[in-house]
C-alpha cells in the first residue's frame, strides 16, 4: 500500500534528521569540553558564548522535530475518509501528495510523491476537498482526482 510506504519514509526523514541533530550535539559537548580546557581569557569566554548559542539552536530544532514526530503519530492511515485530511494521499492533474510533514519526495515505480506538511500553500488548498473537486493553484485549475 502506497500510503503505508509513504508514512515509512516520513519516520525515516525524521529519524535522519534526529540522527543527525544528536551528531550535533555530541560536537558541540566536544566543542565545550575543550573550550573550557583553553584559558585564552576572552577568546575563551568568545568561544563558550558560540557554542551556547548553537545549543541554544539545537534545542529549537529538537523541539521542532518533536511537534513533527508527534504530527506522524497522529496520522492514521487505516481511517476511511472521503476529505482531504491529515495523513490524505491525493492525487491531482498536476501532480501526487501525502499530506503529513514536510519530508521531500518518495519516488517508487517511476512515480513521485510529495510529502507535504498541512501548513503548506498546496495542501491549505486541499484539505477538506473531495475526489472530483477542482482548485486553483499558481493561477491554473487542478481536478483531484483521487483521494485515499
Amino acid at each position: 500500500m502506497v500510503k503505508e510506504e509513504l508514512l515509512k519514509f516520513c519516520r525515516n526523514s525524521v529519524e535522519e534528521r534526529a540522527a543527525r541533530l544528536k551528531k550535533q550535539s555530541d560536537g558541540l559537548q566536544e566543542s565545550l569540553g575543550s573550550e573550557a580546557k583553553s584559558s585564552a581569557g576572552d577568546k575563551h569566554e568568545t568561544g563558550r558564548a558560540m557554542v551556547q548559542l548553537e545549543q541554544e539552536k539545537l534545542a529549537q530544532q529538537l523541539q521542532e522535530l518533536e511537534a513533527t514526530r508527534s504530527i506522524l503519530h497522529k496520522i492514521k492511515i487505516d481511517a476511511p475518509s472521503g476529505k482531504i485530511r491529515l495523513g490524505s494521499y491525493v492525487e491531482t492533474s498536476m501532480a501526487h501528495y501525502f499530506i503529513a510533514i514536510s519530508a521531500g519526495v518518495f519516488e517508487q515505480a517511476g512515480e513521485k510523491f510529495y510529502c507535504i506538511s498541512t501548513s503548506a500553500p498546496i495542501a491549505q488548498l486541499l484539505m477538506g476537498k473531495e475526489k472530483g473537486d477542482t482548485f486553483i493553484f499558481n493561477g491554473n485549475t487542478h481536478q483531484i482526482t483521487k483521494v485515499g
